[in-house]
């Protein structure tokens, strides 16, 4: 989690390492960087980031599946109406994790 000024792929560059194997990425154009994309491609993940409308040169991404990206997206919303996991009452890690274990679970269910 990044402060709100800091643009989005500069909190992603700390993850990087720690990506699973995957085959593609999908992130919006806060995570377009040259740098970005190839460090993805050096792992093998092949990213599905548009341009920002800054760039000057358009980059060509998979439409549809991102399109798509909005599942995970209201994924992450319906875990935060529970009120435990917006606001994140568990310190410990272990603990947040499995309150959002529990959350997507009766989620599923439901």
């Amino acid at each position: 989690m990044t402060a709100g000024q800091v643009s989005d792929y500069t909190g992603a560059a700390a993850l990087l390492r720690s990506l699973p194997a995957a085959e593609w990425l999908i992130a919006d154009r806060g995570y377009d960087a040259d740098w970005f994309r190839d460090a993805l491609k050096d792992k093998g993940i092949r990213p599905c980031i548009p341009g920002r409308k800054s760039r000057g040169k358009a980059i060509r991404y998979d439409k549809r599946r991102y399109k798509r990206r909005n599942r995970i997206e209201i994924m992450f919303g319906r875990l935060k109406d529970w009120r435990r996991i917006a606001t994140r009452y568990d310190r410990c890690a272990k603990t947040f994790l499995s309150a959002v274990a529990l959350a997507a679970t009766v989620l599923f269910w439901l």
